[in-house]
């Protein structure tokens, strides 16, 4: 079936950072995946998590960094990056702030994200 999706809905969080998501839990009741449309300014960081979900990422403007085990990566514009369900890491953006999209398999919760 065929399902046309109006628009995302705007998903409040604290730091200045706003979340649209066009498909997921919130917007259009999915469970096994989620996408979002991400702004985050500059300075813009979030507590370190342990997801439930793998998340892939596309850095459309600005650059993401990730902490990880192996240390820190930086994803600028036009790059990508993979991270796996149960893996430890930490979101935060580069001086010039960032815009990305997320897509989380199965789709993203707060009570998966498991945040410190």
């Amino acid at each position: 079936m065929v399902r046309k999706i109006e628009g995302a809905t705007r998903i409040p969080v604290p730091g200045g950072k706003v979340i649209d998501e066009h498909v997921g839990r919130v917007n259009s009741g999915d469970e096994a995946i989620s996408i979002a449309h991400m702004v985050a300014p500059a300075g813009w960081e979030e507590p370190a998590q342990t997801p439930e979900f793998t998340e892939y990422t596309v850095v459309l403007r600005g650059t993401v960094l990730v902490e990880h085990a192996e240390g820190t990566t930086e994803v600028r514009a036009g790059q990508s990056i993979v991270t796996e369900a149960g893996e430890k890491i930490r979101y935060s953006c580069g001086p010039e702030g960032a815009e990305y999209v997320a897509v989380c398999l199965p789709a993203f919760s707060p009570d998966a994200a498991h945040r410190d």
